[in-house]
């Protein structure tokens, strides 16, 4: 049985090494995303000029008339003294064609007193350029950028099974990690002082032991971040009842046809308010977005700067459908079933933002300990697999023995 389970974990980490290992640096470095991307793109993040901000929505607004092939789908709805206003934008559809514009950008930062332009990008573009690094680096961390077939993303699908891999191998790991009851203790030992192969072995793993419980906890929410509505959500229903998410209940639209609105963002914002006001929530509406492919507006609550949820299980959302106002659904941070509180856990465990600094901290570690066992893995399989051709090259020589 244990060298069945040998095998499987050998030409699993053999598979999965180098998706690992990507997966792994670039985790450790988008821990810091923003703040880097702050660092290598100030035009995104700072105002050029001083003055009092117009309302996020007449900016907005001012984006779209400017460039008409755009809507704006993501708009924050307070902007920090000092910083410029970041939006997103997704394509509108050409009459002529029939087909999506192409205006070859997805991002849009503006100064947020006069609504100048100062930077576009598209987020995720295979690009290297000082702008594009860290939504590069982002993007190819979940999906290593491989193609989009229609709605079929096929590096999201390849890392979810990976993910499911990585799981079912977390168990493996551990339990041929302990070969003898009696010497157990080796397998948290490091040997420091032979260095050479000797650590290289325990740095996969003794390393892989004490690191367990939290490779563990990065390997199902990678299942989760990837594959949530295919597969953990399916799985979770089968123990708890979860409450109706507006994108696993509906189909999204074709790749051309995106749903058009018949309310606005103003309107949107207007039910969330009352909503809030109704359930005695004191969080300010923080931003809005729009989802063309499901027809969907959501308005999330909370403080000026604290979009991405740093501390805890997130930022509550409520949900609208954009074409008669009807509540579409809420993630409400706490609040619900087990099963939608395993849900609401899943990216905060992942980024380490449950914890705040030291929770991305400990992920940077974690992404980097990741990237170690993919490498340590290949180099004992290497030094084995030297091993067994030098030790099967004599009786190759020797050729086949007669029989006595």
């Amino acid at each position: 049985m244990r060298r069945a389970l040998v095998l499987v974990h050998r030409w699993f980490g053999l598979a999965a090494a180098a998706f690992l290992f990507v997966a792994g640096l670039t985790g450790a470095v988008i821990s810091w995303d923003h703040e880097l991307d702050g660092w290598l793109n100030p035009q995104f993040f700072e105002a050029r000029s001083e003055g009092p901000a117009k309302p996020t929505l007449e900016l907005a607004a001012q984006v779209e008339a400017a460039d008409a092939r755009v809507r704006v789908t993501y708009l924050p709805l307070n902007v920090e003294p000092g910083h410029a206003l970041g939006m997103s934008v997704a394509p509108r559809v050409d009459p002529k064609t029939g087909a999506l514009f192409e205006p070859g950008y997805n991002q849009v930062a503006v100064d947020p007193a006069t609504g100048e332009v100062q930077g576009r990008r598209e987020w995720g573009a295979i690009s290297l350029d000082r702008e594009n690094l860290l939504p590069f680096l982002y993007k190819l961390h979940y999906s290593l950028h491989l193609p989009e077939f229609g709605a079929f993303r096929l590096g999201v699908w390849l890392f979810g099974l990976i993910a499911i891999g990585w799981v079912i191998d977390c168990a493996i790991a551990l339990a041929i990690s302990f070969p003898s009851p009696a010497a157990w203790r080796k397998s948290f030992a490091f040997r420091w002082r032979k260095g050479g192969y000797p650590l290289v072995f325990d740095a996969h793993r003794s390393g892989g032991v004490w690191l367990w419980p939290l490779l563990l906890i990065i390997a199902i929410t990678s299942v989760s971040m990837n594959l949530g509505n295919e597969v953990t959500r399916p799985v979770v229903s089968w123990f708890s009842t979860l409450s109706p998410s507006p994108f696993a209940s509906r189909a999204p639209a074709p790749l051309n046809q995106p749903v058009e609105p018949k309310l606005g963002f103003a309107q949107a914002i207007a039910l969330a308010k009352d909503e809030a006001s109704r359930r005695g929530w004191t969080l300010p509406a923080g931003a809005v977005f729009y989802s063309p492919d499901f027809g969907i507006y959501g308005v999330g609550f909370f403080e000026p700067g604290n979009d991405h949820g740093d501390g805890g299980l997130g930022n509550p959302w409520l949900y609208f459908d954009a074409l008669d106002g009807r509540p579409a659904g809420e993630v409400v941070p706490g609040e619900g079933s087990a099963g939608d509180l395993f849900m609401q856990l899943q990216f905060p465990l992942h980024s380490g933002r449950i914890a705040g600094v030291a929770g991305r901290a400990l992920m940077s570690v974690l992404g980097l300990s990741v990237a170690t066992l993919s490498v340590t893995g290949v180099v004992i399989w290497l030094r084995k697999r030297r091993a067994r051709r030098a030790q099967a090259a004599p009786e190759r020589a020797l050729g086949p023995r007669a029989p006595a």
